[in-house]
């Protein structure tokens, strides 16, 4: 079984009130067209109208040459952290993403990046996490690598 991870709410709510994003810029606001705009804490779509944040984001502990960075959404007000039930967050409504491996130093696995079709999400995830050299997987965005969610292990049997 898997976990598809959302960020985490102490990190999300510094930044909807007006905390530093990983280049220490505040981030910036905007009003949903309702057209793409992926909320990386809830795992919903931001809904057209509604306010949301831009910020760059580098899903890693610490800078290291791995440590991809780069340009993510949120909603602008309080939302729910998503709750993961086995299925593939709605935010994922591209035909397909990057799913990639990384070690527990944070490298990415050479090798292990593949664009996969959505649905098919949960199995490479799967595939890629029973190898213990694997500590977690990154879902991106297959046109802009953009980081969607990562995923872990709940227990795969």
């Amino acid at each position: 079984m898997i976990t598809f991870s959302a960020l985490d709410s102490a990190t999300v709510r510094d930044l909807q009130n007006g905390g530093p994003d990983a280049f220490g810029q505040v981030p910036e606001r905007a009003v949903s067209t309702g057209s793409g705009i992926p909320c990386r804490h809830c795992l919903e779509p931001i809904a057209a109208g509604e306010p949301f944040l831009i910020f760059s984001h580098r899903p890693f502990p610490e800078p290291q040459p791995y440590a991809e960075q780069g340009p993510i959404f949120l909603h602008a007000k309080p939302c729910r952290r998503h709750q993961c039930d086995g299925t593939i967050p709605a935010i994922l409504e591209s035909p397909n993403y990057i799913v990639r491996a990384y070690s527990k130093n944070h490298r990415i696995i050479y090798g292990t990046g593949q664009v996969v079709p959505t649905e098919e999400i949960p199995a490479r995830a799967v595939e890629l996490l029973c190898d213990s050299a694997v500590d977690y997987v990154h879902v991106r965005s297959a046109a802009n690598n953009c980081y969607q969610c990562r995923v872990d292990r709940s227990s795969i049997g």
